[in-house]
């Protein structure tokens, strides 16, 4: 594929993120069961759910453009996910274990916010408005978990975050 169009490369960023979210998809369970916190277990799986949300809504883009879905590898996202394993695998303190999932999250997030906030500003400049609301709902959807994270591993307003119990290991 050429990029020699602004659609060809709108069409390029919306195959990298639904190759992302779909290995998101695969990467969440594992992430969940390997949180040892509550909280965290919880908003990996309500990510979980998020995200398969997510694919039927980049679902619904494509078959609005008339285009189809395939045809891109998130190498980035594959990346993420495979640092992430690696913290998994590691042997440790439980507490630091899950403020390394935190970090690792939050860095899928923050490509996921990037991604997100790219094809939407394509879809406003290729006057797809209606496609521009349904990236800025996803869009806003990475931006509340990045931030629920952040709350996790900060305690937010209420007590210690995971932060802090892993600096008292």
């Amino acid at each position: 594929m050429s990029l020699n169009s602004l659609n060809a490369l709108f069409l390029h960023e919306l195959r990298d993120l639904y190759s992302a979210e779909h290995q998101l998809l695969k990467a969440l369970p594992q992430m969940a069961q390997a949180a040892t916190h509550t909280e965290l277990k919880q908003a990996f799986n309500d990510h979980l759910e998020e995200t398969r949300n997510q694919v039927s809504r980049l679902d619904r883009i494509f078959s609005l453009l008339g285009e189809h879905a395939s045809g891109e590898h998130c190498n980035a996202m594959e990346g993420l996910i495979e640092e992430g394993k690696g913290l998994i695998e590691k042997e440790g303190n439980p507490d630091v274990k899950d403020a390394a999932l935190i970090a690792a999250a939050q860095r899928v997030e923050h490509y996921e916010i990037a991604g997100y906030g790219t094809a939407h500003t394509f879809a406003k400049l290729l006057d797809h408005d209606g496609i521009a609301e349904l990236l800025q709902e996803t869009l806003d959807e990475e931006g509340d978990a990045n931030k629920t994270l952040n709350k996790i591993a900060t305690g937010g307003l209420f007590g210690e975050g995971i932060n802090e119990e892993a600096l008292a290991v």
